[in-house]
């Protein structure tokens, strides 16, 4: 099963207000306002918001030891080039960030976007502020595809709670520790079946999750919007990639660091090949955690992550072994969001955090206890 991500990184000035520049920080490497670029081993790309830049490695992988190779040569690339002139952020959301002052990319893709405004008002959190940790497995056949799809469904809220990493909004704590998700899964609450409340169903086949997708279709239809009708369009936490032949789990911050996302891959795939697993199936139930790991983080869910933890580490390969201790450290010492707001609640500023979080990034040294 090959390997591959999708991580989403702030730029910031040195103070950590954002600032909307990956028009030009793409154009200043190549020359012109592309939307994706090849730079070195990885890809650069843009997002929605122009304080947002997108790195993908640039080839999938077998062994996540390479791709953390092609990501920190990567971000070296990035700060050897740009110095201290933008600092990248990983974490779910920008703690301080204000839609209002978050300008939309401008040059191309726009009939995306003025559809997708028409529809959702994109002027708002959940579309202008959020950063995403996006893993993508691929499949052998149909039903292969069918059994993952329906195994990773029920990881959902596990993951979801030792990655939350999103708990302020517009520099306040909330007392939430994935406000990206609080915000994402109501982005386009017009037409609730994109999202589908974060944990889809279970499938039989492929043609239950293309009759999910085709409604989705027809109501865009219906609202003018066909240019929407692509496979992306679906927003749930985890989707199916036909064009690419993969699944894609969406529903996970950004970690402050290479390392730590390597380790959540780490976790999931070592998850995957184990023949049973102490979780939730039922819909309602699966739903019902994935709130209270939203609010909580690891908190409410300590001995069930030990279970799946040992469960992880006894089905790992070598190379997966030295990237779940980073698992490990979250599950017995919370995530980084539960991390964060008990030091911004001691009266910490948010800036030493951040520049804790920065560093965490540039040199690939996850942000651990001990």
């Amino acid at each position: 099963m090959t390997i591959g991500t999708e991580h989403e990184f702030s730029i910031n000035d040195s103070g950590f207000t954002p600032q909307p520049v990956s028009d030009q920080i793409l154009r200043e490497v190549c020359g012109r306002y592309e939307s994706e670029i090849l730079f070195g081993e990885v890809k650069l790309g843009k997002e929605l918001q122009k304080t947002v830049l997108e790195m993908i490695p640039r080839h999938p992988v077998d062994e996540l030891s390479a791709l953390e190779t092609q990501l920190v040569k990567g971000m070296a690339k990035f700060n050897h080039i740009f110095g201290n002139r933008y600092r990248l952020l990983g974490l779910g959301m920008h703690p301080t960030a204000r839609p209002a002052d978050i300008p939309v990319w401008d040059h191309d893709e726009g009939e995306y976007y003025e559809v997708y405004n028409r529809l959702f008002n994109i002027r708002q959190h959940g579309w202008l502020n959020i950063q995403a940790l996006q893993i993508n497995l691929s499949y052998a056949n149909e039903k292969h595809l069918v059994s993952q799809y329906n195994r990773i469904r029920t990881l959902l809220p596990y993951l979801i709670a030792v990655t939350a990493s999103s708990p302020m909004v517009e520099g306040r704590l909330t007392g939430t520790c994935d406000n990206r998700l609080v915000y994402y899964r109501n982005n386009q609450k017009e037409i609730p079946l994109i999202c589908n409340r974060i944990v889809p169903g279970m499938i039989r086949s492929v043609a239950d999750y293309r009759s999910v997708q085709e409604q989705v279709f027809c109501e865009l239809r219906s609202r003018d919007a066909e240019i929407l009708c692509e496979e992306w369009v679906n927003s749930s936490g985890l989707i199916i990639r036909f064009s690419r032949k993969c699944l894609e789990i969406k529903a996970l911050d950004e970690q402050e660091s290479i390392r730590s996302d390597m380790a959540v891959c780490a976790f999931v795939r070592s998850l995957l090949r184990c023949r049973s697993l102490p979780v939730e199936h039922d819909h309602e139930a699966l739903l019902a955690l994935t709130e209270e790991a939203v609010g909580k983080g690891t908190a409410g869910f300590r001995p069930e992550l030990e279970a799946l933890y040992n469960a992880a580490w006894a089905h790992a390969t070598a190379d997966e072994r030295t990237f779940l201790p980073v698992i490990h450290d979250r599950i017995a010492n919370g995530s980084l969001a539960e991390r964060i707001h008990d030091r911004v609640s001691r009266g910490e500023g948010i800036v030493p955090v951040l520049e804790d979080m920065a560093t965490a990034l540039r040199f690939n040294q996850p942000y651990m206890t001990g």
